[in-house]
């Protein structure tokens, strides 16, 4: 037999993808030495908890301390909700009120001593072993996965978690009691001070008050509303004063009441209007009033297509028709725009018959699908 590195082999040698590979171009069985040697890993340092079962009591009992500590916390921090109101003791510490001190803290510390608790746990308790995984295709074989699978049952089962309730259950509680915190700060998404979700289905608007122009707060003769004109408005009672009585409001009532208030006012031919079931009068010769705020999530509307009604909205371009109630014709509102019902008064002015009959703005549960 011949000795040349060229000749036939006994067996075809095949790509990993199984496709024989050309005699010539086999890869040499032989590999070269490495450059530098492999020098394998240190000596196994055992920690203190590995050979000490009074260590491994003792770091038992201080990761439980934390997870306790952690729920003291949360409680505390919902107690802190309650006991401080916003606004009170606003300069205690430097500068900074009692609710945002206790609140920051408390919710802090219980949150640190949960990630310290776990770290302890996973450094002092959990198994303690080097694993060497060498390079392998991307796909893996089967057998690889399932060795994967079962090394990650093993660290579980390695973690000690169940022959360790002390640890497991005050971790369990520490968890679960910081879930306090967070269904104490959902009451802050109500309007207000009550968890009342009515005032959600209410506006500034009632019967009589006139509608005036946004920013100027003007109000507008039903006579001057041009055919195809979009005007942005508002109740006039975000413009009190001396000779129309309304009362003065501020702050965040202000700010939620001016966004609830807001509307378009559009004139059109009132033969092409297709008013819903009982709104047939809510009309003034053709000027029609919708709210100007998105049923999607709240965006204000202003883009309007006169020659076929159309109002867009430049946020997720839902789109409305106002010749037909406002229903929704484009884009991911569920919605129709509430519509407020228009009258005049004696001298002309466009007034509201009442409020709008449904909530303003973006969905929510307590919401009826029109």
């Amino acid at each position: 037999m011949s000795n040349d590195n060229s000749s036939t082999p006994e067996h075809p040698v095949n790509a990993p993808d199984g496709t024989p590979v050309p005699y010539e171009t086999h890869v040499p069985t032989h590999r070269e030495a490495e450059p530098i040697a492999d020098p394998g890993l240190p000596p196994h340092t055992w920690r203190p908890t590995d050979v000490d079962p009074k260590a491994e009591k003792r770091a038992e009992r201080q990761i439980a301390a934390m997870f306790i500590a952690a729920m003291v916390f949360a409680v505390l921090f919902v107690v802190a909700y309650f006991s401080f109101e916003v606004g009170d003791n606003w300069d205690t510490f430097a500068g900074l009120g009692a609710s945002t001190i206790t609140l920051g803290l408390t919710l802090g510390l219980s949150l640190l001593l949960i990630g310290t608790g776990i770290i302890h746990l996973a450094r002092k308790l959990m198994a303690d072993h080097e694993m060497v995984e060498m390079r392998h295709p991307a796909a893996s074989p089967q057998e690889d996965r399932d060795a994967t699978v079962q090394a990650l049952n093993d660290g579980l089962a390695e973690a000690g978690i169940g022959r360790r309730p002390l640890v497991r259950n005050t971790m369990i509680g520490a968890v679960g009691v910081l879930g306090l915190p967070a269904v104490v700060l959902l009451r802050d998404l109500a309007p207000g001070d009550a968890l009342d979700i009515d005032k959600l289905a209410h506006t500034i608007w009632e019967p009589g008050m006139r509608v005036v122009r946004d920013v100027v707060g003007t109000p507008i003769l039903a006579s001057e509303v041009e055919m195809g004109d979009l005007i942005n408005g508002t109740a006039e009672a975000m413009f009190p004063s001396e000779e129309n009585g309304y009362p003065e409001l501020h702050g965040a009532e202000e700010q939620a009441e001016k966004a609830k208030a807001a509307i378009i006012i559009v004139r059109m031919d009132p033969d092409e209007i297709t008013p819903l079931a009982g709104r047939e009068k809510w009309t003034v010769d053709g000027i029609i009033c919708y709210s100007k705020i998105c049923t999607h999530v709240g965006c204000p509307i202003s883009l309007y297509e006169r020659t076929t009604h159309h109002v867009l909205c430049p946020c997720h371009q839902s789109t409305f028709d106002l010749a037909d109630h406002a229903r929704v014709i484009f884009g991911p509102a569920a919605r129709p725009l509430p519509q407020l019902p228009l009258a005049v008064d004696d001298e002309g002015y466009l007034v509201a018959q009442s409020d709008f009959t449904e909530p303003i703005g973006a969905s929510f549960w307590e919401r009826e699908k029109l």
